[in-house]
Order: C-alpha cells, then structure tokens, then sequence
C-alpha cells in the first residue's frame, strides 16, 4: 500500500508546477487512501514569529492554523527536528486539541537542504494508529516534498 502510494505522489508533484496543488493534492491522496490517517496537514515556519502556518491540510477544518514553536506536538517538533509519535493524546501534558475525537497523531519535520522548514502532521481517531511503518512512508512523502519545493522554487 505504501509503495504504490508514494509512486503515485512522487508521479503527480512531478508534473506539477503549483506549490498549493501540489501540497493539497498530497494531503487528500493520503487521507483518502490510508483509512487511519483522519487529518493530514503541511505546517510551514515562519522564522521571524517562530511560528507554524497551517499551508494545506485534509479532514476537518482546525482552528489551529497557527502554532507557536514549543507549544504542542507541533510547536515540540519544529524545536526538536525530531519525528514524534503520540499513541494517545490524552497522555500528553502539551498537547493541542484539534477535536475530541483524536486519539493519536504523528508529526514528521520536513527538511529542505537539512534545514527544518515545517512538517507533516497526521491525526488519528484510532489510539496508537502509527507504527514505524507509518514513520518511514512519512518520512519518505517528505523527501519527495522536499524535492518539490525546490522544483516549484514557490516560496514557502
């Protein structure tokens, strides 16, 4: 399931030219194939305000369209440059709440020339809905983002 996904995403982000079709196209082919994935979303840096823009997402709308570095999962990972893996929410002291319904999340930073620039952060209706399967595809639509956002060489 995997594999065949992210051929078909490396296909389509290389015959397109729209940073924003792009990025939306990737956020609706992953939450549309991968039952557990419930919200999918690129948050961008804005390094001068230390913050994270929500850039494209698909579920439900959020509020938080914007997160200040250090402040939930991630606010910790645009700090940390680290992958993190939540299998329950509620366990988590600082944790922002998207909806009630969420029960686990996954957030993967997304590196451009090793320089973190945003993530991508997935939310699940299922406890504990990723494992390092789900670390690895991730990380892998993010190598192949990465290499979009210097093609389209829109700024982000």
């Amino acid at each position: 399931m995997y594999s065949s996904l992210l051929k078909h995403i490396e296909s389509f982000l290389k015959e397109t030219q729209s940073l924003q079709v792009g990025l939306d196209w990737v956020c609706t082919e992953i939450h549309q194939k991968l039952p557990n994935y419930d919200w999918v979303g690129f948050y961008f840096h804005h390094p001068q305000k230390k913050e994270l823009h929500l850039r494209a997402f698909a579920g439900k709308p959020t509020d938080h369209t914007i997160i200040p570095f250090g402040k939930g999962i991630c606010g910790q990972v645009a700090l940390s440059n680290q992958n993190f893996v939540v299998d329950d929410v509620s366990k988590q002291d600082n944790y922002i709440s998207c909806s009630l319904e969420v029960k686990s999340e996954v957030v993967i930073p997304l590196f451009v020339n090793s320089k973190n620039v945003g993530q991508i952060d997935i939310d699940s209706n299922t406890p504990s809905a990723f494992d390092e399967k789900d670390v690895a595809f991730l990380e892998k639509v993010n190598a192949l983002v990465s290499i979009f956002l210097l093609r389209t060489n829109e700024p982000f």
